[in-house]
């Protein structure tokens, strides 16, 4: 059950696509997409299905839905270039996390840290805030978390799988 709702995340991001950003349809796909994400843990766990394919999916959905997110919004807000290059920077150090992780333990890790939530949660409200704020202040909000994240993710990473050695 909780796979499914897990599923059904990456089915709605794929929706995003066919709408136009910001619009009515965008945000009834958006809101239903993030209430899965809120729910499928719960559901998980509750009925004792967790798993570590569904902790995987999990990451799998996350990454289409926020893919999806900016392929839509990343056009239609206006900020200035150097968030473009701090994103490609925070998606760099989560990549070096990935492939760090694997390198050592032979396994992708999928980090569910307070500070990944905290992002999470913060990318996910970042379209609402854009009606009372410039996108560059919220940007930058969410830049500086997600930074702190990553960098906190792969110390996660590096001192779990050399504790563990």
């Amino acid at each position: 059950m909780a796979n499914a709702i897990t599923f059904t995340r990456i089915l709605l991001s794929i929706g995003l696509l066919f709408c136009p950003a910001l619009s009515a349809e965008f945000f009834i796909l958006y809101l239903a997409a993030g209430f899965t994400d809120m729910i499928d843990g719960t559901v998980a766990r509750r009925t004792g299905t967790d798993s570590e394919f569904g902790s995987k999916l999990d990451t799998a959905a996350d990454f289409v839905f926020v893919t999806t997110s900016l392929i839509k919004l990343l056009p239609v807000i206006k900020v200035p270039i150097f968030i473009y290059v701090w994103v490609g920077i925070i998606a760099l150090i989560k990549l070096i996390n990935i492939v760090s992780g694997y390198m050592i333990s032979g396994k992708i890790i999928a980090v569910h840290s307070i500070m990944n939530k905290l992002t999470g949660a913060c990318m996910f409200a970042a379209p609402f805030t854009f009606v009372v704020f410039e996108p560059k202040y919220s940007a930058v909000i969410l830049c500086i978390i997600a930074t702190v994240a990553a960098i906190h993710e792969g110390y996660l990473i590096i001192t779990d799988l050399l504790y563990q050695a």
